[in-house]
């Protein structure tokens, strides 16, 4: 390994694993990020822990926020359903300004830890329509990093926002994750997940996750509630 530091934000699901494996392949030492924010589907971070582990992470952080406290999602607020079909335009499922906080704070630990390579799993082809999954919000957030931080300022570092998922269908990120050695079955990725981890199979996440497998022709080892 490499003693070239980076931030690999880690849900504990399919995206954010592959994105820990891609770079640790690059011979980064990575640090993950993950955060428990009010969300509903909480089990994904006893997943993100058992990703960590598996893929050699050499910390893993967990962050609290309070998006529950803002609310207007359904994810955060137990009053609003999980859709159970594809919506149009910007999902009740998207969590205002998430990646925004989750991508500063991850910011903030590499300035500290004197780190330049931040990851995130963000996608434009599956991406539900969120528009913190776009390139042109990932731009100008780098640009963002590099004029609003000491080390940037002063000229020690210049921040990256790597996105390797970025032009990828679910299933391509699928086939990448297989080939560098991540178990799938330790990821969650359903937005109402039980506790024991086990997954709707009808939110939109589960959707895409059980569509990707499909397309991948590989063995979807996600674990769905009995009917």
């Amino acid at each position: 390994m490499s003693s070239r530091p980076a931030i690999v934000l880690l849900s504990g699901g399919l995206d954010s694993a592959t994105v820990l494996a891609i770079a640790r392949s690059r011979g980064l030492t990575c640090y993950a990020l993950s955060f428990d924010y009010g969300q509903r589907h909480r089990a994904e971070l006893a997943a993100a822990a058992r990703v960590a582990r598996a893929l050699n992470a050499i910390e893993h952080r967990v962050m609290k926020i309070d998006f529950a406290g803002i609310g207007g999602s359904a994810l955060t607020d137990p009053s609003i359903a999980v859709p159970q079909a594809p919506q149009p335009g910007i999902p009740i499922t998207y969590v205002p300004a998430r990646n925004t906080v989750f991508l500063a704070m991850a910011l903030g630990w590499a300035e500290v830890l004197r780190a330049e390579d931040l990851f995130i799993g963000v996608n434009a082809v599956d991406y539900s329509g969120y528009p913190d999954c776009r390139p042109a919000f990932i731009e100008a957030f780098e640009r963002v990093a590099n004029l609003g931080t000491q080390a940037g300022v002063e000229g020690r570092a210049r921040f990256t926002i790597h996105t390797p998922l970025i032009a990828l269908s679910k299933a391509e990120i699928i086939r990448r994750g297989v080939e560098l050695g991540v178990d799938f079955g330790l990821t969650v990725s359903c937005y109402q997940a039980t506790e024991a981890g086990e997954a709707c199979g009808l939110c939109d996440s589960c959707r895409l996750r059980r569509e990707g497998f499909r397309a991948a022709q590989i063995a979807d080892p996600t674990r769905y509630r009995a009917a």
